[in-house]
Formats: C-alpha cells, structure tokens, sequence
C-alpha cells in the first residue's frame, strides 16, 4: 500500500531589524503558512533583542518550519538571497566541513540559527524547496504576484513585532 502524499504547504517569510546590528536593535520576524488543504492561512510573528536583520531573516524560516505538526513538501518564499543562497547552493555542506568556518577562516554568523534551521528541515522530515521573492514590492503601479503580496505580509508583521520590543 503506497504511502499516502505529503501535505503540501507553502510559506512566506520575512524579518526586520531597527538599528540592525547594534545593542539598541529590536528584530521581528514573520511567516505566513498557507496550506493546500486549509481554508485559511496561519500567520507567526515575534521580537527579539538585540538583533540583526539575517537573524530575524532565518528565525522566521525555523519558526515557520517548527509550526508544521506532521512532514510536508514546503515551498519557502524568502526576500533572504542569503538564506535561499545557503539552502539551495548547500554552503551549509563546506560549513560543516570546514568546522563552521567560512570562506573567509572566520566563524560563520549566525551558527546556531543555521544549525536549528538545518535540523527544522533535516530532522523535521519536510522536503524543503526554497525561492527567492523580491521584497517591499508593493510599489505604485506593479501589479504584484501573490509570493510578494504574502511577503509584504510578513514585511508588517515583523515590522509590528519589532515596535513592541
């Protein structure tokens, strides 16, 4: 008896950052889970300080992973060309190669977030596939695809999530 198909789901991501990289930064992350067989979709936000936008980047990724309940095929939207760059090339492999170093000899940043990442899509059971959206699309005049009109969904979010810091 063939196993039954995986849900198939699909979620849009996005973080933010006041003062990125310095002590008084306040991040937000956001992601939006919509569900092929859901009428509905689910939206996840929170804060963190201090913070980076990357960090808040990736966090909204792990949370959107760590909110499936069962293994999925999950389509990821990310305006993140670093996070999409890193699943889809694999720089994860040479990191884990070279001892989480970079190109550079230099630690990697972010580590931990990248190993939860990894271990939310790895060890989740999910078959992950990444894309890049371009973000704050929601320009005058562009009629905008329905991956950017969820990323700019995340943009406020996460933007909100920021403020309450």
């Amino acid at each position: 008896m063939p196993k039954p198909a995986k849900p198939k789901v699909t979620i849009y991501t996005d973080g933010a950052c006041s003062a990125n990289g310095t002590t008084q930064s306040r991040g937000g992350w956001a992601a939006v889970l919509v569900c092929d067989d859901a009428d509905q979709a689910k939206e996840l936000s929170g804060a963190e300080r201090p913070a980076t936008n990357q960090r808040m980047e990736i966090r909204a990724v792990i949370e959107g992973l760590r909110a499936l309940k069962k293994p999925c095929n999950v389509t990821v939207y990310s305006d993140s060309a670093y996070v999409v760059s890193c699943m889809n090339q694999r720089w994860f492999d040479r990191w884990r190669r070279n001892g989480w170093l970079n190109s550079s000899k230099k630690q990697v940043a972010n580590r931990q977030l990248w190993e939860d990442l990894l271990d939310a899509v790895e060890n989740g059971g999910h078959r992950a596939n990444f894309k890049k959206v371009k973000g704050h699309a929601n320009l005058p005049g562009h009629a905008y695809s329905e991956a950017e009109r969820y990323n700019q969904r995340c943009d406020e979010l996460a933007v909100a999530a920021c403020s309450v810091l």
